[in-house]
């Protein structure tokens, strides 16, 4: 089954077995977003993932964050995939998307909303929620306290996660449904920014994970060290091989006679560009790879890339995104 099935999801309760709502993973570190209602007036929180896994949070384990209705919970041993989490600034209304509202649901974005979020102490005005036109079941389901609250919102296509579904989330409609967004403030950077290096999202949401995976198509896999000694490196190919890896040049040329150790050189500089602390993504290209008719360099990467989309790249959710397509002037 695809990371957008209900096995990707984590049951939130309190310490006497009563629901609270729902949460997901969102990196390989165990932290579980959800919405703050779920964890509001809690100083213990328990989360319940498939397979009979449970994990016991303390208070100091939750940042909560009412000011936009969700929470953070840091866990272990869940096993349950993270999924990934959208990077576009904002949601196009009409988008499809897919809820988990006794069992999953299918919604559609009607747009940006200005909602008020009751917590226990206090209301909190959340300006960019997003508004979801759902059926009657589905608004049945998400009704205050029912375990909706905190699941993901998908994007039909992608399965990249929009918004947080939110039950204490109050707008001018009552019929809809409402949701939080992701944005890149305070405890949530750094979580889109590890969310991004690791969890590959595709299509409009292409990220640094996915773009690792799409480029490592054409680089070949990262082989284990050689226990052969490694080749002779040549002072000329180290040096220039330094500038473009601490410069912001887009393009590396190595060009030479057969024989002389490019394919040698290239692989090697591939393998330890994948390897780094900071992975970069790599698009090796050969001569062949070139066209007549190409205008730079791009055309040929967006080649390579739209190929590895179609052949390559698993998709994210729980259908196959279409294949990106990269700008004009997208660095290999």
């Amino acid at each position: 089954m695809g990371r957008g099935d209900l096995a990707t999801l984590v049951r939130i309760c309190d310490q006497a077995g009563r629901p609270r709502g729902t949460g997901f993973l969102a990196d390989h570190h165990g932290t579980v977003v959800t919405s703050h209602e779920a964890v509001d007036g809690l100083s213990r929180v328990v989360l319940h993932a498939p397979g009979d896994r449970t994990w016991l949070a303390e208070a100091e384990a939750v940042t909560p964050l009412p000011e936009s209705g969700l929470a953070l919970v840091r866990t272990e041993g869940l096993g349950v995939h993270p999924l990934p989490l959208a990077t576009r600034p904002e949601v196009e209304p009409g988008t499809y998307v897919r809820i988990a509202a006794r069992g999953w649901r299918e919604a559609r974005v009607l747009g940006p909303a200005t909602v008020t979020y009751v917590a226990t102490d206090r209301f909190h005005t959340v300006a960019d929620a997003l508004e979801l036109a759902i059926g009657t079941e589905g608004a049945e389901a998400l009704r205050l306290g029912g375990e909706a609250a905190g699941g993901p919102v998908l994007d039909a296509a992608t399965g990249t996660v929009l918004a947080v579904l939110g039950t204490a989330l109050h707008g001018d409609r009552k019929a809809a449904g409402y949701a939080v967004p992701l944005r890149p403030e305070g405890p949530l950077g750094a979580l889109l920014r590890r969310n991004a290096a690791t969890v590959p999202a595709y299509g409009p949401d292409l990220n640094l994970a996915g773009i690792l995976e799409l480029t490592a198509t054409s680089t070949g896999p990262v082989r284990e060290p050689d226990p052969w000694p490694e080749p002779v490196e040549r002072p000329e190919c180290v040096r220039e091989f330094a500038r473009f890896t601490a410069g912001d040049a887009p393009v590396l040329a190595l060009v030479g006679a057969p024989g002389t150790g490019r394919t040698t050189a290239l692989a090697a500089l591939c393998a330890r560009r994948a390897r780094g602390a900071a992975p970069a993504p790599t698009v090796r290209l050969r001569g062949a790879d070139l066209r007549a008719e190409d205008r730079s360099v791009a055309d040929a990467v967006g080649r390579a890339l739209h190929q590895a989309g179609r052949g390559g790249a698993p998709p994210p959710g729980p259908r196959r995104p279409p294949p990106p397509h990269p700008p004009a002037g997208a660095p290999p």
